[in-house]
């Protein structure tokens, strides 16, 4: 299942707005207040009506808030088209204002058509495959561990997509989730803390062999599924896991340290509890599948390299399609390391209220694409501005003047400033051609 394309009419800043989707990887770029964020959750907004109805028949999603629509029009419309396998669905989703006659009116036959296919082949088999739909804004990273659950909670199959398009990140839910799986992983696994101290004894080799050729550490295909995800994306940490002394806590191993979640970096965490909650709503919605982050879904992530080291920011498109093959992506970015670092993404600017799809921009130095894409000087404007006066006054052998403005630059600037260094040797040739002379 996959958005093939989309329409907005008089939606938030857009009295006009479609463009066709990559079924893989499509990312929006633009200034803020250019109306990513609005685009993001108009089609969250109209794809919770397919999960509305496929979780019942007569079920209702979201609406358009009244205050998405254009100032000065009556109405909206959002126009989704879903492709699932050959077939195409589409579906209308209007709002009009309080008291006024409506210029757009809502067709969502075609949400109920596709949520029917799933129903009928989870009515069939209770291990078929359901698509994942989330959508993670930029308030997602919420690390909100309960010590204390008073009532178990049953998960079952479409509680996946609990909170997946209004909330983000849901993770008192996966803590719950992940100790409830865990405590049945032990049931039929040597208790965690003896398989540690095991491992500590016979050392990582033997034990890794007794683990592969016995049972005594039964691994959970759900819970294995979210630490295989956690340690793609993050090398170096591992062995997530559920403590309850001297409290109730949630743990991972970062390199040769033991670490309540809680003292994560920002970024590490934000990385952490996004991951881990694609894998674990893949994981329940996929029960069939012996991999189930091959599972399907559509994932669209707000500002997807907040809170990340541009390292990181640089690999999170590769490692998201390479952890989650089967989804598609819908991510907005402030970075150009997001878009110069993957071939197989499609990039829209929003700019004037308008999708502009930018080239292909694999392999391009991170400067050029701030400074043809992103339209952003590559140093301080008005020290780029200085070096442009200073190379014109050597040009024109006004090398006093030149002097003057190049000792301004040393006083402010380091040492090593590579342009500042470039300057001073024009500088110096010009002054010995001329001296020849």
């Amino acid at each position: 299942m996959k958005i093939d394309r989309f329409y907005l009419q008089n939606v938030g800043p857009f009295s006009s707005l479609s463009a066709s989707l990559s079924p893989n990887v499509t990312v929006l770029i633009g200034n803020n207040g250019a109306g990513k964020t609005t685009v993001l959750k108009a089609l969250a907004t109209s794809l919770s009506w397919f999960v509305a109805r496929f979780r019942s028949e007569k079920g209702s999603g979201n609406t358009l808030a009244e205050e998405l629509i254009l100032n000065g029009t009556r109405s909206a419309a959002i126009t989704v088209t879903v492709r699932d396998d050959e077939d195409v669905y589409e579906w209308v989703l209007a709002k009009s204002r309080a008291g006024r006659k409506s210029e757009h009116v809502s067709h969502l036959n075609h949400a109920s058509r596709l949520a029917d296919v799933y129903r009928t082949a989870l009515s069939a088999n209770e291990s078929a495959s359901a698509p994942l739909i989330a959508f993670y804004p930029v308030e997602r990273v919420v690390l909100d561990i309960p010590l204390k659950i008073r009532e178990k909670h049953t998960f079952q199959q479409l509680d996946g997509y609990d909170n997946s398009l209004n909330q983000g990140v849901d993770f008192r839910r996966f803590f719950e989730w992940f100790r409830e799986r865990e405590d049945s992983e032990n049931e039929t696994s040597l208790p965690q803390d003896m398989q540690e101290r095991l491992q500590t004894a016979l050392g990582p080799d033997l034990w890794k062999h007794i683990v592969k050729n016995s049972d005594i550490s039964a691994r959970d295909k759900q819970l294995t599924a979210v630490r295989t995800a956690i340690a793609n994306f993050m090398p170096g940490f591992g062995n997530l896991r559920v403590r309850r002394k001297p409290k109730l806590y949630m743990s991972i191993d970062k390199g040769r340290q033991t670490l309540n979640v809680s003292q994560l970096s920002q970024g590490e965490k934000s990385l952490m509890a996004l991951v881990g909650d694609i894998a674990r709503r893949l994981a329940m919605m996929n029960p069939g599948l012996s991999d189930p982050l091959h599972g399907e879904g559509i994932v669209m992530i707000d500002e997807v390299d907040m809170h990340l080291h541009p390292r990181w920011a640089r690999d999170i498109v590769k490692r998201l399609t390479t952890t989650f093959p089967n989804c598609q992506f819908l991510l907005s970015t402030h970075s150009p390391l997001v878009i110069s670092d993957y071939k197989d993404i499609l990039v829209y600017a929003l700019e004037d209220g308008a999708l502009l799809p930018v080239p292909p921009l694999y392999g391009q130095d991170v400067n050029t694409v701030l400074l043809d894409v992103m339209d952003t000087h590559i140093r301080n404007a008005n020290v780029a501005k200085r070096f442009n006066d200073l190379l014109d006054l050597i040009h024109d052998h006004r090398l006093a003047e030149a002097k003057v403005l190049t000792a301004e630059l040393e006083q402010e600037l380091p040492a090593q400033n590579l342009e500042l260094a470039k300057a001073k040797l024009l500088l110096r040739k010009e002054e010995i051609r001329l001296a020849k002379n």
